[in-house]
């Protein structure tokens, strides 16, 4: 059979076209943070991870400018031969104390992160537990690591400890969990996968791409959150959440971050995180650390929401972040209210299986710190509405 068969057979993306409902791939020709043009038309945006609203945060804009300028647009090579930047080592250093870590190392992309982390590890003869709704990125990288993954139902730390008390007394263990789970918003059981952790031996490794910047007295993420940031073994994150840039980094004891500079593929093949990106994420963790006051007006606007939201009949019970999920049902339900909004001028992300469970589509919203209650209250307004006509909250 020709290999490229399943392509022709492929059929999804083009029964969506033809039904006026493909929500992907939108091109977005003008973006002031809370705001976007698609088509021509000004849309509310409660689709992006922008959570603190840093992308036109002046500070961060004039650190990427300067640093193309100084660097130019790319480093043109790997971190491990001429890539190195004293910029990235000086934001190695602010991530490791900002994380209260011995150390830290960068990448290119978040999702490069867990690739190479993970990847090398765990290996053969050693035991990954993962929980079932981690991200793809984190599944990737147990696949590449040959150890023995086993996925523990969605934050059923009942399941995690019975398959850590199955593993073999000789193999290394790692717990991997995500601190805020991207598409519902909720929270792992951080306090009990520690003290499984402690229990049966296993290390620990939390993926807070959604967390750093968002929770904690200082931003910390879900660690500092739970107040057990010096019981978690590797902290990964992205910059392309709360930091406003792309990129990622890996944090943890300074022995275990050398062995990861020296053996992830994923670091060493791959071109350094460019000039600008990571200057303007280090300008972004200057503001996570000196604008407190910006994560404040981020969870006045989620309270807000989840209120509204709440009073309006939907179930936003879940959610413990600025990812609100508002249930819908069906793939093609799903598909239908998601382009309702949109031709309302609001911006969100449809999100069907496999990425949920069949039967439980759900459009993810999520809120930024820069919203003005004005738009807020359009979003409510055209939720209230079309949730209405479509039966999905009740009548008023």
């Amino acid at each position: 059979m020709d290999l490229f068969e399943k392509c022709r057979r492929f059929d999804r993306a083009n029964e969506l076209r033809r039904a006026g409902l493909y929500p992907y791939f939108l091109e977005i020709s003008e973006n002031r943070t809370e705001e976007v043009v698609v088509d021509g038309r000004r849309m509310i945006m409660i689709g992006s991870n922008n959570y603190l609203g840093l992308t036109h945060h002046p500070h961060v804009e004039a650190a990427a400018v300067a640093a193309l300028r100084r660097y130019g647009s790319g480093c043109t090579g790997s971190r491990f031969l001429n890539g190195t930047l004293d910029l990235h080592v000086e934001l190695e250093r602010r991530l490791a104390r900002f994380m209260k870590k011995e150390s830290a190392i960068t990448f290119s992309t978040g999702f490069q992160v867990n690739l190479g982390v993970i990847s090398v590890l765990a290996g053969k003869g050693d035991v990954i537990l993962c929980d079932r709704e981690n991200h793809a990125s984190l599944f990737d990288g147990c696949r590449l690591s040959f150890a023995q993954l086993r996925k523990y139902r969605h934050n059923d730390t009942a399941d995690l400890e019975r398959q850590l008390a199955q593993c073999p007394d000789s193999a290394g263990r790692l717990i991997i969990t995500d601190g805020v789970f991207s598409m519902k918003g909720d929270l792992c059981e951080l306090p009990e996968i520690v003290r499984l952790a402690r229990k049966y031996g296993a290390r620990i490794l939390l993926d807070d791409a959604h967390g750093i910047g968002v929770l904690g007295a200082h931003g910390r993420g879900t660690a500092e959150h739970f107040g057990l940031e010096g019981e978690i073994d590797m902290i990964v994150g992205t910059f392309s959440k709360s930091f406003a840039s792309l990129g990622g980094f890996a944090a943890g004891a300074a022995e275990v971050i050398d062995f990861v500079k020296h053996t992830a593929r994923a670091l060493i093949f791959s071109a350094s995180p460019a000039p600008a990106s990571a200057a303007a994420t280090l300008a972004a963790l200057d503001v996570i650390e000196g604008e407190p006051e910006r994560r404040q007006r981020l969870w006045e606007n989620v309270k807000r929401m989840n209120r509204s939201f709440h009073e309006l009949g939907y179930d936003v019970s879940a959610s413990r972040s600025p990812i609100i999920p508002i249930p819908v049902g069906g793939d093609v339900e799903t598909f239908a209210f998601w382009k309702k909004l949109h031709d309302a001028g609001i911006f969100t992300n449809p999100v069907v299986s496999p990425a949920v469970p069949p039967g439980e589509g759900l459009l993810r919203t999520s809120y930024m710190a820069t919203h003005t209650e004005e738009e807020l209250d359009q979003v409510v307004e055209v939720f209230a509405h079309l949730g209405r006509a479509a039966g999905l909250v009740p009548a008023a």
